[in-house]
């Protein structure tokens, strides 16, 4: 447990060092500014959440934000998961750090645990300041919080765990590539599998639903958005039905299952091709 620990440490400390912590914090401040220009020129237009089309104009305008810096997060802990393992292979530090006594999974385990505590807290401090913005500019504070929060953690963890995984077999640059591609694939997925729903065609429904099983970012998204939306708002008008950045439902307790249960099997995937790969 020790190892683990503290090679979780040593990520941490390797991952605030990299220039993509910069970039992220760039962005992500951008990101927010742009929000609260948009936000106050809402409160301009409505004056307060009173009517159903202003819940609805802040709903899909927070869930907007909330998935660019859901999108900034993927980017970042995609690109410091593909160096993590290949990098190391590449430059030589992973057979140094294995000469010793220590075990491959082991390594792997304390670097996934370093890169979920910074995509986490990534996640939960960025989608905060966002939930602050909004409170500040038009006196609205999601009804669950917290749940939003954490699923939006829990979709930067099963990113950066597939990015883990294709590290351990690919080029850092192609991991990194790949695992964003696959995330933006999922959500376009789950738009069109939202689409297929109102039209009531469940061929093109099942597109949604099958892809949020292959990889749970884009269900665990939609929970998060269900979760920050003003209550009934998808209810408010039969024209949001579908609509990409407002959530229908609530993420189910089997559906968290199913995605721990991916996570563990990608992970331990991960170690096994590690524990393979040349040095």
């Amino acid at each position: 447990m020790n190892t683990v620990l503290t090679i979780a440490r040593l990520t941490l400390h390797e991952a605030a060092r990299r220039r993509v912590l910069r970039s992220l914090a760039v962005l992500t401040v951008l990101l927010l500014g742009l929000s609260t220009w948009g936000f106050t020129r809402l409160d301009a237009e409505f004056g307060d959440l009173t009517t159903g089309e202003a819940r609805i104009a802040a709903s899909v305008i927070l869930n907007l934000v909330l998935f660019g810096l859901s999108l900034v997060a993927a980017l970042g802990t995609a690109f410091l998961a593909g160096p993590t393992l290949a990098g190391d292979i590449e430059s030589g530090i992973a057979l140094a750090i294995l000469a010793r006594p220590v075990r491959r999974p082991l390594v792997l385990l304390g670097k996934w645990l370093g890169l979920v505590v910074f995509g986490g807290v990534f996640v939960t401090v960025a989608g905060l300041a966002q939930l602050v913005i909004v409170e500040v500019t038009v006196g609205y504070w999601p009804p669950q919080p917290v749940a939003g929060l954490l699923l939006l953690a829990g979709q930067t963890t099963v990113l950066l765990t597939l990015g883990l995984l294709l590290s351990a077999v690919i080029s850092p640059m192609a991991s990194g590539v790949v695992a964003v591609g696959l995330f933006g694939a999922t959500w376009v997925a789950g738009v069109v599998g939202a689409i297929g729903g109102v039209l009531h065609n469940d061929s093109v429904r099942r597109i949604g639903d099958v892809s949020r099983v292959l990889l749970p970012t884009d269900g665990l998204w939609r929970g998060a958005m269900h979760a920050l939306q003003s209550p009934g708002v998808t209810g408010a008008d039969a024209s949001m039905a579908g609509h990409p950045f407002l959530g229908a439902d609530p993420v189910t307790g089997g559906y968290l299952a199913w995605s721990a249960l991916w996570t563990s099997v990608i992970l331990g995937l991960a170690a096994a091709a590690f524990a393979r790969r040349d040095l």
